[in-house]
């Protein structure tokens, strides 16, 4: 489970179950288990202090590289 944070000013946007272990490209929004401070507004994922996380591509969030870090363990496939 990974815990997504905003860059820029360090707030905790989600909670989201990564599965395999490559990049985080985009975050399906069936696997997002826990929403924090993330806003949605105009089909984009926003964080409170402006920042642009991800952008609404239906099923999921195509993230903005380097607008977010995380921390956590992601869960391989089997």
């Amino acid at each position: 489970m990974l815990t997504l944070r905003c860059a820029k000013c360090k707030a905790k946007l989600w909670k989201y179950n990564k599965l395999g272990k490559g990049e985080v490209v985009r975050c399906h929004k069936e696997r997002i288990t826990k929403m924090y401070k993330a806003i949605e507004k105009d089909g984009k994922m926003l964080c409170p202090c402006g920042a642009v996380i991800g952008h609404d591509k239906g099923s999921h969030w195509n993230m903005v590289r380097k607008s977010f870090i995380y921390s956590g363990e992601k869960v391989s496939k089997l």
